[in-house]
């Protein structure tokens, strides 16, 4: 990565950031793109404000680079009233949009355009799958394989393209084991509804070392499970977490409940009350090998708790 330059669109997030400094970190310039005008400046990161609707002057930081990263969309952690089912929609696409017309307008195109889409895709099911598999149904899919075909139909000249769908990451910072570690030592961590839905999960490390390997991997396009090899259940996630924290059996949560309270403190609980079971194949393939496959030495990594 050292001396390239890699620009982030909607890169100010709990994703977006921890992998800000592992290309810093790797000598590499980093851009990025974001609605906000009142982030405190980093050393070696250029912040440009866009609207991520409308083509700017935060077009031009796009000649010559050599790699773009679409982080961009309105958080699916959300309250799911009409209007924010619209712009979790119309948020991504109307980026996708804007950022494939300022590629195409590149005299120099960056070398590869890569977007973060979701193991979402796959919809609420109990097979495995792998990138092969179908897209399936409910919110969630239907807005992924939307972005993704728009992605898809974008014709650049010298732009490499590749989906990533992500799983569940897990970080010390952000994401839902923050959350989830704190419940478990409050005792209150029993499995979501009959905890049987799967969860495909990653450890932040590893998922910055897949953006490194696409950015850099020539060969690599299309699209990749930035998953682990070993999805889990619901349960199994909860039941590793009191393991690894010390803590007693937790009763279940019903979905029922799960969903009342979602609307109290404003959480979308298909996100827990869903699940999928994906499997990274094409990785494996092009022989990316992950750190940490074992989710109880990874949340023993992630919370400081030894073996």
């Amino acid at each position: 990565m050292n001396g390239k330059h890699i620009i982030l669109a909607g890169g100010s997030g709990f994703i977006g950031s921890a992998l800000t400094q592992r290309l810093l970190s790797g000598g590499a310039r980093v851009t990025v793109l974001t609605r906000s005008d009142r982030i405190a400046p980093q050393a070696g990161v250029r912040y440009v404000v866009w609207d991520g609707r409308s083509r700017g002057p935060w077009t031009e930081v796009l000649e010559g680079a050599d790699a773009l990263v679409n982080f961009s969309g309105r958080n699916v952690n959300c309250r799911l009233t009409p209007r924010n089912k619209r712009e979790l929609l119309t948020s991504r696409l109307e980026a996708l949009k804007v950022l494939g017309e300022a590629v195409s307008r590149c005299r120099h195109e960056p070398g590869v355009f890569v977007h973060c889409s979701a193991v979402g895709f796959y919809g609420d099911t109990g097979r495995s799958c792998n990138e092969e598999a179908p897209a399936g149904s409910g919110m969630l899919a239907d807005i992924t394989k939307t972005c993704e075909a728009a992605i898809n139909g974008m014709a650049f000249t010298d732009t490499r393209k590749v989906v990533l769908r992500l799983g569940v990451v897990f970080g010390r910072e952000g994401g839902a084991l923050p959350v989830l570690a704190r419940l478990t030592r409050c005792f209150l961590g029993g499995a979501a509804g009959n905890g049987r839905q799967g969860v495909s999960w990653i450890h932040l490390q590893d998922l910055n070392r897949v953006f490194c390997e696409v950015l850099e991997n020539a060969k690599l396009n299309g699209v990749f499970n930035a998953v682990t090899p070993q999805p889990i259940t619901n349960a199994e996630l909860m039941q590793t977490l009191r393991r690894v924290l010390n803590r007693p059996w937790s009763p279940p949560v019903p979905a029922w409940l799960l969903r009342t309270l979602s609307l109290v403190v404003g959480i979308n609980p298909e996100l827990i009350l869903t699940g999928k079971r994906c499997l990274p194949t094409r990785l494996q393939q092009a022989g990316f090998e992950f750190e940490y496959q074992d989710l109880e030495s990874a949340l023993q990594n992630l919370l400081g708790v030894g073996s």
